[in-house]
């Protein structure tokens, strides 16, 4: 009889095949497992959250009022700032030569979005960056400053909010007319640098040429040129003041404003904020609603959204804020028919 070593012997193909089925659901088990964690570990993984670059030529200390119409703005759209959503905030603090070296930090910074605050700003923002989203929160004429190639098809990386504000330098000077009936030699105090304020004094010199009014120009360039314009306006024997917007003028409003009253001079503002601190009259755009709106630009932009293809959004609000206590700090009687028109009167 011959004899097979047991190490020659092999298992019946049948106990070979419950070895295998064995070995399938034990494979399976660990394939399963090795998924959930790799799951578990990306679940894991903080999610990226949106930064967003926001680049103001004025001290965000006298802009509270827009910087929180902005936060309420996103929360309104579901973002809440340190959560779901980062704001690195800049400001040049009046200082317009700062903007650059400002913007090209955000950039470095690989922001998503930069928010500008106003024409200087976003002059900055368009030249630290062609690829980064913009977004104006204001601008007085986009198309005119080179920022958009139209309001309905902007075609590049910056869009936003546009504020009509030279249009409205004409109304102004009418508003003025109606207080001081007979005012026939007005100064505009502005900055002559700041981007569209060309255009508003051809619109205020069109106003005035049909009201018989002879306009004096005072350019500020620097806070210390504010003190300068006032006096100039006394010499020349200026009856009225017509300011236009800009970083400087903006950031020293309450300077503004008080030296308008000393100077016992009627002053038109282009926003609630002057009138908010003293100021006699002011008409233009919600500053703060634009900033709010400029949310709404963000959220579009964060979700996929190009700015080449998001139309320049133009007001629909204006406001006309009176305030009777600097009236009466000058001796100027506002007529009931101009009091009637405004949408907001400060006792």
């Amino acid at each position: 009889m011959s004899h097979k070593t047991w190490t020659n012997l092999k298992p019946y193909p049948k106990q070979s095949q419950r070895i295998q089925n064995r070995k399938w659901p034990a494979l399976f088990a660990i394939a399963v497992a090795l998924m959930v964690c790799a799951a578990d570990a990306l679940a894991q993984q903080p999610a990226k959250i949106p930064r967003i670059g926001y680049l103001d030529a004025v001290p965000f200390s006298s802009n509270a009022t827009r910087s929180e119409a902005f936060r309420q703005g996103l929360r309104e759209l579901g973002y809440v700032e340190g959560k779901n959503i980062l704001i690195e905030r800049r400001s040049s603090e009046g200082k317009a030569d700062r903007l650059p070296g400002l913007a090209a930090e955000l950039v470095r910074l690989k922001v998503d979005v930069i928010v500008s605050g106003g024409s200087t700003a976003t002059r900055a923002a368009k030249q630290a960056t062609s690829t980064i989203p913009i977004v104006m929160s204001q601008d007085n004429d986009p198309v005119g400053n080179g920022f958009v190639a139209s309001l309905a098809r902007p075609g590049g990386n910056i869009t936003g909010l546009a504020t009509l504000r030279s249009e409205l330098s004409g109304k102004r000077l009418e508003l003025l007319k109606e207080i001081v009936p007979n005012v026939s030699r007005v100064v505009v105090i502005g900055t002559s640098t700041n981007p569209g304020n060309s255009q508003s004094l051809k619109e205020t010199q069109n106003a005035a040429e049909a009201f018989g009014i002879a306009l004096h120009r005072a350019d500020v360039l620097a806070a210390a040129d504010i003190e300068a314009a006032f006096q100039d306006a006394k010499k020349g024997h200026a009856e009225a003041v017509l300011v236009l917007a800009g970083p400087v003028l903006n950031s020293r409003r309450t300077e503004v404003v008080e030296l308008a009253s000393k100077s016992r001079l009627p002053a038109i503002y282009d926003r609630r904020e002057f009138s908010e601190v003293g100021g006699l009259l002011s008409y233009g755009t919600s500053v703060s609603e634009l900033d709010r709106r400029a949310a709404t630009y963000v959220d579009k932009i964060l979700k996929g959204a190009t700015p080449a293809n998001l139309p320049v959004e133009q007001p629909t609000k204006f406001e006309l804020v009176i305030n009777l206590k600097a009236a009466k700090q000058i001796h100027v009687t506002i007529p009931q028919k101009v009091l009637l028109k405004a949408d907001r009167v400060i006792q």
